[in-house]
């Protein structure tokens, strides 16, 4: 299983109700300190399940890599 904080896949709903996928990554600096970076993508999703779909097409994500805070 992966770490909690480490998970890559950011699932959110906006004010609008919609909900919306971040990706995440991280890489780490010389003296072992992680460096994260976030990309929320560009897509608008009617259900969680659709964005954990999308993930799965678009970034070959496996079940476990998804948070929701």
């Amino acid at each position: 299983m992966i770490d909690p904080s480490s998970r890559p896949f950011l699932i959110k709903k906006d004010a609008d109700g919609h909900f919306r996928l971040t990706v995440r990554t991280t890489r780490y600096n010389s003296q072992g300190y992680p460096l994260v970076t976030a990309t929320l993508q560009d897509e608008l999703f009617k259900t969680a399940n659709a964005a954990r779909a999308f993930a799965q097409e678009n970034f070959k994500a496996k079940p476990g890599e998804y948070s929701t805070k």
